[in-house]
């Protein structure tokens, strides 16, 4: 497997996670593609970690770019958005927060709702 995240032209989302390091980063990544996907997570949460392979498949499979946001490291960032428990999934769609659900998510229904906001 190719190391590049980016797999062709600029501005084409990036096929594997994207690790946010601050709010500024998640705010420049919300802005700079059209759909977003943001698992809120944390290191030592099972359900977490059984998530992740899915999503680094539906980061090389769709349009939408995965975003992981470790919630122990970035506490405030989690607050913001009301994570109460992990993993938290939050979908932003043109910069907008268009969804947002706490639990872990089979690989067809998080497919199904990133293709609802990624064909328009």
């Amino acid at each position: 497997m190719a190391t590049d995240a980016h797999s062709g032209s600029p501005g084409q989302s990036p096929d594997e996670p994207v690790h946010i390091e601050s709010e500024s980063h998640l705010e420049d990544v919300v802005n700079d593609y059209d759909v977003v996907l943001v698992d809120f997570f944390a290191t030592w949460c099972g359900p977490c970690q059984m998530l992740e392979p899915v999503l680094e498949g539906l980061a090389d499979e769709t349009d939408a770019v995965i975003a992981k946001v470790d919630v122990d490291e970035l506490q405030q960032l989690a607050g913001t958005y009301g994570v109460r428990g992990v993993p938290t999934l939050v979908l932003f769609a043109n910069g907008e927060q268009a969804e947002q659900h706490t639990g872990a998510l089979p690989a067809d229904r998080l497919r199904d709702m990133i293709e609802g906001y990624t064909s328009e």
